[in-house]
């Protein structure tokens, strides 16, 4: 222990060190400083970016509790890397996050205790006052412990803990603050952030275990087991569960991974039955689909899930299933990612079936079927990122209808289109959709109306929303 604390004491030292040598006298006269000369604009929101690590100040896993962990996360700009200077009085601020509405505190005076997030106050823990740094960055230095806000231990990785240090100036503690824009008060949270909205919330609405008693699984045979009882249930898989062929999923489960729960090797088969959630798990290396959807299977919700590396279909519907919503789901390092639909033969089973909604997902250099779609009409996919898709975004194939809107395609030549392969075409609208260096899509036909209120983020917001929320790990559960 003694050594540890002689390793981080001799970092610090050598930080100070460096930042005296490098610094005119002047301008390390002006660190030392009580005064804060760095002007904030009060009605602005800010994100605030690590000189050491590049990486931004995050609310972790998008909390909305107080005791919320404030850590690092590659910058995406979304509403829980946004921060509001909220002036106290006598040069002090509170750090109001945009997406929980708290204020970033510390627990104690102690050197490296991590930072948090809390319900307003008059506590000082609360108060910050801006010291300034060399190319134009800041410190935060708090009122009641007088110590520096830090990335603990010069970290540069994603959930690299954000603490407090005796104020030494390091590049650690140095932030660069980048203002995004205006308005006095926060917006409320986004309502699809973490709540079901789309096709699965008609037909009577998917609600999964709900109440049920919670079963926690850390084994094949254990997760096998849970999945296939016939009973109400909320599963919690912890840990990596190595796994073969396709696990049946059972009516009325909610699946929710713990932190950094992963499926590899398999995948889940819903078949026939109906109202299932499936939440915050990574799946990789499946040898068929991750998760299947089949059979009129109904009130299904594939939610903040990551997918990569796999056989077939991330999420495969067909055969008349219907009423489900894939949402906040990341796809990356896969070819064949979404098929609604199986078959061009199978229109008696499906026709007046599979709807489905796709909304936030982030399609992350996946090379097809984001979706490809038979049949379904609506088919809603809105507010997705689709990053560097090298073979095509949506097709919309065999009279399905598909509204494509508010989407943010970048490098994606091909970002829609109607037919693929021997398939006909099917009617697809596009509105309100952002391009980056990627083609314009194809369009024709038309859809059915969208029977369920949402909000649609502006397509330009999206890439920042969607790569600050999408994928496993970015929620509470």
């Amino acid at each position: 222990m003694l050594a540890i604390v002689k390793r981080r004491l001799t970092r610090r030292l050598a930080a100070l060190a460096a930042t005296a040598v490098a610094l005119p006298a002047a301008l390390v006269a002006v660190t030392v400083a009580p005064a804060s000369a760095a002007t904030v604009d009060t009605s602005a929101q800010y994100v605030f970016v690590n000189r050491n690590s590049g990486k931004a100040m995050d609310l972790w896993n998008w909390s909305t509790a107080d005791g919320g962990e404030i850590r690092q996360f590659t910058r995406g700009d979304g509403n829980n890397q946004q921060f509001q200077f909220v002036d106290v009085g006598n040069g002090y601020y509170q750090l109001r996050n945009r997406h929980s509405g708290k204020v970033v505190t510390i627990p104690n005076s102690n050197d490296g205790v991590q930072v948090t997030q809390v319900t307003a106050s008059s506590d000082t823990k609360q108060h910050w006052r801006l010291a300034d740094s060399a190319n134009g960055d800041v410190r935060f230095i708090n009122r009641h412990s007088n110590k520096a806000l830090e990335v603990w231990q010069f970290s540069t990785a994603d959930g690299g803990i954000v603490s407090q240090y005796a104020n030494v100036d390091g590049t650690n503690q140095r932030w660069q603050l980048i203002r995004l824009g205006g308005g006095t008060t926060p917006p409320p949270n986004p309502p699809t952030q973490t709540g079901l909205v789309g096709w699965a919330t008609q037909n009577g609405g998917t609600t999964g275990g709900g109440n049920a008693g919670t079963t926690t699984v850390t084994s094949a045979s254990a997760l096998t087991s849970a999945l296939n009882s016939t009973s109400a249930a909320v599963i919690r898989v912890s840990g990596t569960i190595n796994c073969s062929g396709m696990l049946r999923v059972r009516s009325n489960k909610t699946i929710l991974g713990n932190s950094g729960a992963t499926i590899a090797g398999c995948g889940f088969t819903i078949n026939g039955d109906r109202n299932v959630i499936i939440r915050n798990l990574t799946f990789r290396n499946w040898g068929d689909d991750a998760i299947n959807i089949e059979q009129s299977a109904t009130n299904v919700w594939v939610d903040h899930n990551t997918f990569s590396a796999g056989y077939d279909g991330a999420v495969d519907i067909k055969r008349g299933s219907d009423f489900i919503t894939v949402s906040w789901n990341r796809v990356f390092s896969h070819d064949k990612t979404m098929l609604l639909g199986h078959s061009d033969d199978n229109a008696s089973q499906d026709v007046g079936r599979l709807r489905v909604s796709y909304h936030h997902n982030w399609f992350d250099g996946s090379n097809q079927r984001n979706p490809r779609v038979r049949f379904g009409n609506p088919v809603h996919v809105y507010n997705n990122f689709y990053s560097n898709v090298r073979g095509y975004g949506v097709a919309s194939t065999m009279n399905a209808g598909v509204l494509v809107e508010g989407n943010y395609f970048e490098n994606t030549p091909d970002p829609f289109h109607r037919g693929e392969g021997s398939s006909g075409p099917g009617g697809l609208v596009a509105r309100n959709n952002h391009f980056v260096n990627s083609g314009s899509g194809q369009t024709g036909g038309s859809v059915a109306g969208i029977p369920y209120s949402y909000t649609l983020d502006s397509a330009s917001s999206v890439k920042s929303i969607v790569t600050g929320g999408a994928g496993a790990g970015r929620i509470s559960v």
